[in-house]
């Protein structure tokens, strides 16, 4: 898992994503599309058209880091274009990125009775 400091937000590109674009492409992407600056120190997540690649910005304060994960069997849980950006918890992004749907998540366990 990645290291994400308490105060980084974590913001999901809603739509597809051209995933030959390497750091420099999918930074112009946050900063034209989302609005965003790509040197805050937030993670930037992108998806491919086929939903079973991501790759993941973020900027250390030292420089530019680029992380991508492909499934082998399934497809990312990923918001609708018409969403635009979406704000996910460093939670959700955990589980995004293990294949569980983030959106929502369910107990597998609840207490019969209190006390």
């Amino acid at each position: 898992m990645i290291p994400v400091p308490a105060t980084t937000r974590v913001w999901l590109a809603a739509g597809v994503t051209d995933m030959r674009k390497g750091f420099n492409g999918l930074a112009a992407l946050a900063e034209k599309t989302l609005k965003l600056d790509p040197h805050t120190g937030h993670l930037f997540v992108f998806r491919g058209r086929r939903g079973d690649l991501l790759k993941i910005i973020w900027w250390d304060g030292q420089g530019a880091c680029l992380f991508s994960k492909r499934l082998e069997k399934g497809r990312f849980v990923w918001p609708s274009p018409a969403d635009g950006k979406v704000h996910v918890t460093p939670a959700q992004l955990a589980m995004l990125l293990e294949g569980i749907d983030w959106r929502l998540p369910r107990r597998t366990w609840r207490p019969l009775t209190t006390g």
